[in-house]
């Protein structure tokens, strides 16, 4: 009989987290075909220590809006279809686990306030530009599904439970009702009193380098940033990192830089083995093109060799988005009865639409359950 080897602790940051050292931050001083070599050494090599820390108690994943998004970005050059949009619809993820003490911790992972999405530049003028405006657009292309805070009700979490919220990136995203501010905001309704935070005892995790980015953007990256809103957030909300994290058995966030220099990408070890969720690719088939049934998909990968089809609104680091993709599939166990696709789960998933016909995806998620939510046993501070 084989002894468990337990892994070895890495290395204690604050607030619980851990520093997870497998990976080599990418780098100008290497070639992207060196560092994609690298990944392709590392990745199954941390998937195996990952799963040795333990096992998530709970991965849910729950439906916040549907919405129309640009066929050039979501599957860039490879779909032949003469479609202007493709829908895709965005979740939020919640994960549970047992710290050393055995209390469950919780991590809310990407609660995009859908509401004040629509105020990023692009996203804004999207809808000025669609037939009937605005508001008509809104009824007729959109289906906004419960709430936050509804859809953690819904599992008997409350707001007060959750002990970390995080973002893969910090795009579209006005977090000012997520982690309150510090200055009244009238647009939001609070013309006398700062914004309390939706979750008062949790940390936003973030890479430090994307929260510089957000409040510096660059003209390319400004239209789908809404960087004026965090002139006031709350900093005492805010947990910057660097790099790699483990926070907890079987969790992690991972760099991922690519579609934004700090993106990063959520990793859980469940009872149905390991997921790995970001937007840097838009469906399961973008991380497997080669087998996609969407019209020009495949046939466009065979013919320029590549492995994954990237999400290419903001190409702002190509090379490392495509390296970040692999590693995100290298580190995802197979998804069960189809083993040539992995347990990639997009933050934003392609979804089949009345309003997008010929797009099928090979594979959904949806909303799913692995394991067991529980409230009432959160953050305690």
């Amino acid at each position: 009989m084989t002894a468990t080897v337990t892994p070895p602790a890495p290395p204690a940051l604050d607030h619980g987290l851990r520093r997870i050292d497998d990976f080599e931050a990418p780098s100008l001083d290497l070639t992207p075909a060196e560092q994609l070599r690298r990944i392709r050494r590392q990745a199954p090599e941390f998937r195996e220590w990952l799963r040795r820390t333990g096992t998530a108690t709970a991965f849910a994943a729950r439906s916040l809006v549907t919405l129309p998004y640009p066929k050039r970005f979501g599957l860039w050059e490879a779909c032949s279809l003469p479609l202007p949009y493709v829908w895709m619809t965005n979740r939020m993820f919640v994960v549970q686990w047992l710290d050393q003490d055995g209390r469950t911790r919780t991590l809310v992972a990407e609660p995009s306030d859908y509401d004040l999405g629509v105020g990023t530049p692009y996203i804004a003028k999207a809808l000025r530009r669609m037939p009937g405006g605005e508001e008509k657009a809104l009824r007729r292309f959109f289906v906004r599904h419960p709430r936050v805070g509804e859809q953690l009700a819904a599992m008997g979490i409350a707001p007060e439970d959750v002990d970390y919220v995080a973002f893969d990136h910090l795009h579209t995203q006005d977090i000012r009702r997520l982690v309150g501010t510090t200055r009244p905001a009238p647009d939001l309704g609070f013309t006398d009193s700062p914004v309390p935070p939706m979750f008062p005892n949790a940390r936003l995790i973030v890479q430090r380098d994307e929260l510089s980015h957000v409040r510096d953007v660059h003209p390319f990256q400004q239209r789908f940033h809404q960087s004026w809103t965090y002139e006031d957030i709350r900093e005492d909300s805010l947990l910057p990192v660097e790099g790699d994290v483990l926070l907890g058995p079987g969790v992690a966030l991972l760099r991922t830089p690519g579609h934004t220099l700090g993106n990063h990408t959520l990793v859980v070890n469940t009872e149905r083995g390991i997921f790995t969720s970001s937007e840097n690719g838009i469906a399961v088939e973008c991380y497997a093109p080669e087998y996609s049934e969407i019209p020009g998909v495949r046939r466009w990968a065979q013919a320029w060799g590549m492995e994954v089809l990237m999400n290419f609104n903001t190409p702002e680091y190509a090379s490392w988005q495509y390296n970040s993709m692999v590693k995100e599939k290298l580190i995802a166990d197979p998804i069960p009865g189809r083993p040539e696709l992995r347990q990639v789960f997009p933050s934003s998933e392609l979804t089949r639409s009345r309003w997008a016909p010929g797009i099928r995806p090979i594979h959904e998620h949806g909303d799913l359950t692995v394991g067991t939510p529980a409230g009432g046993a959160g953050a305690s501070r």
